[in-house]
């Protein structure tokens, strides 16, 4: 039984937007339910104003998709919906064609841990359209959140320049998925724990954690709570230090730890949660090192994020490990990945060929990009240097030309000696995976061996310089084409209104 089958019901086919049915269900009725279709799944702007993001979720969207299916719970549930004439909202016979339903679509995706930036399809749908159609909500749903968090970890552990970062979040995610989702992907993004259980359990993720402050206050003194602690958990010894006096409480663990010592045991160090945590943190260290307790790590939490933890950098701060939480669990300032899914391609059944498709928009940034889109990274010397976003069918040339898609004046040609490496793999084809799922730790090491490749300008939290990406020329021109034919422009470049 995978993940998502032992935390929900066996069926979540339901997990979708209604117009997802209703759409379905148009088709059915036209009878084009089975016509072939090409969907891709991207977001056009990158999370918290930064310069890359982090693919991640793939590995939930394998195991809905392998237990795709509506069964007789969700099909009786479809059949009491009416529409505005309190007649019911779909037909019998779509509702057993719906129960009969087995997926059959290809997948391509970029694996977990990849970067990817705005306008670059994370996964390729192509199937039967009703099928893809389906698959919009849930695919969005599994793809948006994780990829968020993924990329927000992997901001916090360039703030704290290879010192470790450990996810403390589950209390203030939102809700069961929402913690067992985070856990996950912050690893991935690169850190080194969590003190969520379960997710240590279903994902094999280290977990870490002591005591809080209703321990230190359950005694009658500081001292005598971490003695306690000390006799009861020698091997697990980070003492929080500020219930009451935060200085007085570093003097009071480095005293435990002298004892634990003595016995053979080593503490592993102390928290602070509160306060000037640069101030507190230089001052911590300077009491431990006076004890002889130079191998004492300080730990810092409360409500940090990349920005604090670079500010207490600055300042001097003596922290080794930060703990967070909060910002993390929940993506802070940025509520969600803004996550689209366009149809971009549809068999036209009179030829069996591929008519390209494009939506419009009065905003330039919206408008989608036509084709059986392919994203190809281009690398030199161990830096990555580029992405073309191509036509797959097509061909791109050796050294081509890429176009910025919000700006058709910016080009940059790639050199015929770069490296290049195909970013879209197939994961799925007539339904059946076709793809190894790497193992956790592989898809964490991946990350950041891609995160390692960029300039460190584009990972820089304010006003990155801007990672290139762009339209191969030959997908420019049709994308172009296929915006004058909408909008109606003549020959003469006239607007017929």
């Amino acid at each position: 039984m995978n993940r998502l089958d032992s935390l929900y019901r066996p069926s979540l086919a339901l997990l979708t937007d209604l117009y997802q049915l209703t759409m379905a269900h148009g088709y059915w009725k036209l009878g084009k339910h089975q016509q072939r279709a090409v969907f891709n799944l991207l977001f056009r702007k990158l999370p918290f104003d930064g310069g890359f993001a982090i693919a991640c979720g793939l590995s939930d969207v394998i195991e809905y998709l392998q237990s795709f299916r509506f069964n007789e719970e969700a099909i009786l549930y479809l059949a009491t919906l009416v529409g505005n004439d309190n007649q019911p909202l779909f037909d019998p016979e779509f509702l057993l064609d719906l129960s009969e339903l087995e997926f059959t679509c290809a997948i391509d995706a970029m694996p977990e841990g990849t970067l990817v930036f705005g306008n670059e399809p994370m996964l390729r749908i192509t199937g039967p359209i009703w099928q893809c159609q389906l698959l919009e909500t849930p695919l969005l749903t599994l793809m948006n959140f994780p990829t968020l968090i993924a990329t927000k970890a992997a901001r916090m552990c360039i703030a704290a320049e290879g010192q470790p970062v450990i996810e403390f979040g589950l209390r203030r995610a939102q809700g069961i998925d929402g913690a067992m989702t985070a856990s996950r992907a912050a690893y991935i993004g690169g850190s080194e724990a969590t003190s969520n259980v379960l997710a240590g359990q279903m994902h094999g993720i280290p977990v870490k954690g002591t005591h809080a402050h209703s321990w230190v206050m359950s005694f009658p003194g500081e001292f005598e709570s971490f003695a306690s602690y000390a006799a009861a958990m020698p091997n697990n010894c980070v003492f929080l230090v500020d219930t009451y006096n935060t200085l007085e409480g570093v003097r009071n663990a480095a005293n435990v730890g002298l004892q634990l010592k003595e016995l053979g045991h080593q503490m592993i160090g102390i928290r602070l949660d509160s306060g000037d945590l640069a101030y507190l943190s230089i001052e911590a260290r300077k009491i431990l090192e006076e004890a002889g307790l130079v191998d004492a790590k300080i730990l810092a939490s409360n409500d940090l994020d990349e920005h604090i933890i670079t500010s207490l950098k600055q300042q001097g701060a003596k922290i080794d490990i930060w703990c967070v939480g909060t910002q993390l669990v929940t993506g802070g300032n940025q509520a969600a990945l803004g996550g689209v899914y366009k149809l971009s391609a549809i068999r036209n059944a009179a030829d069996d060929a591929w008519d390209y498709r494009l939506k419009l928009s009065e905003h330039a940034a919206k408008i989608s990009i036509p084709g059986i889109l392919q994203v190809r990274r281009y690398s030199r010397n161990g830096l990555l240097i580029a992405d073309a976003i191509y036509d797959e069918p097509g061909n791109i040339p050796a050294s081509p030309i890429i176009v910025d898609p919000a700006d058709l004046t910016r080009r940059m040609q790639i050199g015929a000696d770069a490296n290049f490496e195909d970013l879209l793999v197939p994961v799925f084809r007539a339904g059946k995976l076709v793809y190894s799922i790497p193992p956790l730790p592989s898809v964490r090491q991946h990350a950041q061996e891609q995160v390692a490749a960029l300039h460190p300008t584009i990972k820089r939290f304010v006003n990155p310089h801007e990672y290139p990406v762009g339209l191969e020329t030959h997908l420019n021109e049709l994308r172009t084409k296929l915006i004058v034919e909408a909008r109606g422009v003549d020959p003469g470049g006239l607007v017929n209104l």
